[in-house]
């Protein structure tokens, strides 16, 4: 039974369609009290770039229908927040870019139509950096997306908004892309449980295209049953907890020996420990991930010059960060991306041969806490890092090698959550599940951010803003 003294907004999807099929709990009531969340905390955490209520309230009511005829989807009367990189039918898709404010999309994307399928509830599309280059969520559009759990520092991206819109309260659930860690960042900021599928696990028909070789589009939710609910829905297929296995796991504190924050680090050990209580066979290894960043930024970079080399007519329209990337996309040549696409294969080959011995792979997810916006560490552990990857180096690995990963937080560092990093082989999601489902019943950490105070509704889409850029060298992710 949920508990009845906390915000529904807050229950799990099981016991909120428990209750909506009970009839202790209308949909339009909970879209009523998410519009009204909205409100009071967006013009603080700039979760959303626009508001989908019109849209929200005829879903809310056909759901209710639903339930009253016995036809509810998986997702009906869930509020499930939208990133805005996916195409909703009748809106626009801004992808944080001043250039496509006006494109209103003709059709729904795969994404955004299975969740449609499934009675899922949009109450608004969430924010992200220009084209999701970046792995904080800033762009020209308005202000910069914050962490709920302090609006001073960044929740990460780029489906940082996304992440925003679950941690401050204002839905159950929300769909993100990772395409180097933008789904495992934002929830590792923010005390969320996100996973990354597979490559081409769960498809976007007729979506937008970024990070073509490395993306997957995938849940950010409050716990883990809540993420395998919305896989569910965006794999096509039904995936149920199964029995306690006991697994042998590939432990890596620091993958390619890189720092990390020494409070952060010994939260993760603890956990890890705790893997150990639970029975599962714990490692420490070293991982032969040294290979990723030759497969990735010369693809990322070719393709972004391929499909948007054009906006660089007017570059005073576009971030800073853009415009880098599409300029050096421009040296791109196809022997160094042939080069690239070798590189990643190896890769692939290097991460699977890991799972000839291990079931499981795991790692920090991020080597710092959310830190302030616009402040990206140049120095973890009292050891130097470049600004682009020092804080986030250990996600983008498994998007080169295509393997599942998945993010579940496992405590606070000075009042911010961290996050421990799952990876298993491919096609094997519910393994992942099942074992951070296992650890977060274990930790019962219950992290909620705290309440943000009432404001007054903002003015969603305000492209006149002019948030602070840095170079790609800095920030593009």
């Amino acid at each position: 039974m949920p508990d009845l003294t906390a915000d529904p907004l807050r229950w799990s999807v099981a016991d909120l369609v428990g209750a909506f099929r009970a009839g202790t709990l209308s949909p339009v009531e909970l879209l009523e009290s998410s519009l009204s969340r909205i409100g009071d905390v967006d013009d603080e955490v700039h979760a959303y770039v626009q508001s989908t209520a019109d849209l929200a309230r005829q879903q809310a009511e056909a759901a209710a229908e639903a339930y009253r005829v016995g036809d509810a989807g998986p997702l009906a009367g869930v509020p499930v927040s939208v990133k805005d990189a996916f195409h909703l039918a009748g809106y626009p898709t801004t992808l944080g870019s001043l250039r496509h404010v006006g494109d209103v999309a003709e059709v729904d994307s795969g994404v955004v139509r299975r969740l449609r399928g499934a009675g899922a509830v949009f109450p608004g599309k969430t924010n992200v950096p220009e084209f999701c280059q970046s792995a904080t969520t800033q762009n020209l559009l308005g202000p910069d997306t914050t962490n709920p759990w302090d609006t001073a520092r960044t929740p990460g991206g780029s489906s940082g908004g996304a992440a925003a819109s679950v941690a401050s309260g204002t839905c159950t659930l929300a769909v993100g892309s990772d395409g180097g860690g933008s789904i495992r960042i934002p929830a590792a900021f923010t005390g969320l449980v996100g996973l990354k599928p597979t490559t081409d696990r769960c498809a976007d028909e007729h979506g937008f295209r970024a990070f073509s070789p490395f993306c997957s589009p995938g849940p950010l939710a409050w716990r883990t049953d809540d993420a395998r609910h919305l896989f569910s829905v965006l794999a096509d297929e039904s995936v149920v907890r199964g029995h306690p296995v006991r697994r042998r796991i590939a432990w890596c504190p620091r993958p390619e020996r890189r720092p990390v924050d020494r409070d952060l680090a010994d939260v993760l050990s603890t956990a890890v420990a705790g893997l150990s209580a639970l029975g599962h066979r714990v490692e420490e290894v070293d991982l032969p991930t040294g290979g990723w960043m030759a497969g990735f930024g010369d693809q990322v970079i070719a393709e972004e010059y391929k499909r948007r080399g054009d906006l660089l007519t007017e570059p005073d329209q576009l971030t800073d960060y853009v415009r880098a990337t599409l300029t050096a996309g421009r040296s791109v040549d196809d022997t160094a991306l042939e080069r690239a696409r070798s590189a990643q294969v190896a890769h692939g080959v290097a991460v699977d041969a890991v799972f000839e011995s291990h079931d499981m792979i795991v790692t920090p997810a991020t080597a710092v806490p959310a830190f302030r916006l616009g402040e990206r560490p140049t120095e973890v552990d009292g050891e130097p890092v470049d600004r682009l990857w020092g804080a986030f180096p250990f996600t983008t690995p498994f998007n080169v090698s295509g393997h599942p990963a998945m993010v579940v937080p496992v405590g606070l560092v000075e009042g911010m959550p961290v996050g421990l990093q799952l990876v298993a082989a491919a096609g094997h999601e519910a393994d992942l599940l099942d074992t951070a489902e296992q650890l977060e019943e274990a930790l019962d950490l219950q992290l909620w951010c705290r309440d943000l105070p009432a404001g007054d509704h903002r003015q969603i889409i305000s492209p006149g803003g002019q948030a602070a850029m840095t170079s790609l060298q800095e920030d593009a992710f």
